[in-house]
């Protein structure tokens, strides 16, 4: 006998992968024990397990570059921010910025690192167009801090299924970033930008330690709410602020690590999922056809969802590391090690003291204070809004204003690609809106409709949308009433079915009422009244 299959328009939440609306599937129990013997067959018939480690490039929030004074603002006109250091003029020589190696301290304490307290520049040698000096001053052997480890929450299917999972951090270097390539394709030539060239980035490098695009996702989102958290990284994935490069390889458990490929510059989180999901695949797909995976860089072109070849690594590249000369070992100290006044460089504690409260301790502030569960209490973090939450949950019921705020409010946000703080929205604004919607002066379909209009710029007043619009609910019994008998009366057939035991029926004669109301009767009731009529 087949199953009857009946599917609904679901929305699957960008930030999370939550499915707010879910299809709706019934089986009976012979068809289900036989799904599930299928998928676990399944499983034990292939068994692959993916090993991913992360090269995360966060963007120092600095006034100058790393090695210059140049300026590090986005968005400038084309090599308009360029120092004689910068584009490799002779004789120039680096100067670090006290800045940036603050800021590299103070991510590093809040990722539980060991602090080096000497490391050492070097020089990367490689010859691109974008690269003026040819070579890259890097801390490729001597960083300034190893062996730390970041706590991150990993969503599941439901909002229970959270789950906390550690990463251990290998590395943390201080770098500098090369210029950008503009390609012309219509003229065919290559145009070069130097503005980016001498940026300061932190390298993050973490151990192999995800087996999922969706562990390597929630990492790098919650690395970035750190670094915004810290001040010390802007997060703007749009901007170039942060990059993420994936090295990904599969073998069978038991046997040794697979070759690995390595997917370049991924710029967005949700890009990041789908790169390493699609390559695993790949990879999959080359093993079981008996093919060798080829250790290579790749690219992840967002408009196919595939990963594509940028070049090959059979040849080991020489990068022909050297000492950088011009700069000499980078000193920190702890005030232990120093006398009150007598040193000038970085003092670790004095950067220690600087640290804020880290959004796993926001977390589990939130979960203590509010009842809330994991879920929720780092959707909050993570959406930056907990100052706001806390303003406006004092004087509403908990549970059902969080439910709110992240199921209608913040999820039709991440719809535009936008977080709270951008949107534009104001506190007082979220608070009048689920009032109306709690005190049913609105339906949450008008809410979510007013909710799109700010977001476009349509109004900053929720009030002037819902006058402007006419979208007040109608919760007039008398009014309703008359609604549900009309309609009652033009779908006998319908009727016929409701009496008849088949309750979907009566979503037909609910779309109807709809129509009607033009999405402002209140549904609850409406629905009441159909039942009450029908029946009598």
């Amino acid at each position: 006998m087949t199953a009857l299959v009946v599917t609904s328009k679901r929305s699957i939440c960008s930030f999370c992968g939550i499915a707010r609306q879910r299809y709706v599937i019934s089986l009976n129990k012979r068809q289900k024990r036989f799904k599930s013997t299928q998928l676990k067959q399944l499983k034990q018939d292939v068994e692959w397990q993916p090993v991913i480690g992360l090269e995360v490039h966060a963007q120092i929030l600095a006034d100058g570059k790393l090695f210059s004074g140049a300026s590090s603002k986005y968005g400038a006109p084309v090599n308009s921010q360029v120092s004689f250091l910068d584009s490799a003029l002779p004789g120039t020589l680096p100067v670090l910025n006290r800045r940036c190696v603050e800021a590299g301290v103070l991510t590093a304490l809040a990722l539980k690192c060991r602090i080096n307290k000497v490391s050492r520049f070097d020089r990367k040698h490689y010859f691109y167009a974008d690269l003026p000096a040819g070579y890259q001053i890097t801390q490729q052997n001597h960083a300034i801090a190893n062996d730390g480890a970041f706590r991150y929450i990993e969503y599941g299917e439901r909002e229970e299924d959270c789950v906390e999972k550690s990463a251990r951090i290998l590395q943390l270097q201080l770098e500098q970033d090369s210029g950008k390539s503009l390609h012309d394709d219509l003229e065919a030539r290559s145009l070069i930008d130097l503005n980016r060239a001498g940026i300061a980035l932190m390298e993050i490098v973490t151990a192999p330690d995800f087996h999922t695009g969706n562990e390597a996702r929630s990492f790098v989102r919650e690395l970035r709410l750190l670094l915004v958290t810290l001040g010390t990284c802007n997060g703007r994935f749009s901007e170039g602020s942060i990059r993420v490069d994936a090295n990904i390889s599969v073998h069978r458990p038991g046997e040794p690590l697979g070759t690995r490929s390595e997917v370049k510059n991924i710029n967005s989180i949700n890009c990041l999922k789908k790169a390493i999901d699609f390559e695993i695949e790949r990879q999959i797909e080359v093993l079981e056809r008996g093919d060798e995976v080829v250790n290579e860089t790749r690219s992840f072109d967002k408009d196919t969802g595939k990963t594509v070849p940028m070049r090959d690594k059979e040849s080991k590249q020489d990068y022909r590391f050297m000492p950088e000369p011009n700069l000499p070992p980078l000193h920190l100290h702890s005030l232990c090690d120093v006398s009150p006044g007598s040193c000038s460089g970085v003092i670790i504690d004095n950067v220690e003291k600087k640290l804020p409260a880290l959004p796993n301790e926001i977390r589990d502030y939130l979960m203590n204070k509010y009842g809330l569960n994991l879920y929720r209490a780092n959707f909050i973090v993570n959406g930056e809004i907990v100052d706001v939450y806390e303003k406006l949950v004092a004087t509403r019921d908990i549970n059902k204003f969080t439910s709110f705020l992240i199921n209608h409010f913040l999820n039709v946000i991440l719809e535009h690609d936008s977080t709270f703080s951008e949107s534009g929205i104001s506190p007082e604004s979220v608070g009048d809106l689920y009032d109306w919607y709690i005190n049913e002066d609105l339906s949450l379909l008008n809410v979510q409709k007013i909710i799109r209009g700010l977001l476009d710029g349509e109004s900053k007043d929720p009030k002037y949308l819902a006058d402007m619009w006419n979208v007040w609910q109608i919760n007039d019994d008398e009014y309703l009433t008359d609604v549900c008998k009309k309609i009652i009366q033009e779908n006998p057939s319908q009727v016929a079915k409701i009496k008849k035991g088949k309750k979907r029926a009566i979503n037909k004669l609910m779309g109807e009422a709809r129509t009607l109301t033009s999405d402002r009767g209140n549904l609850t009731k409406m629905s009441e009244i159909f039942k009450k009529l029908i029946q009598d």
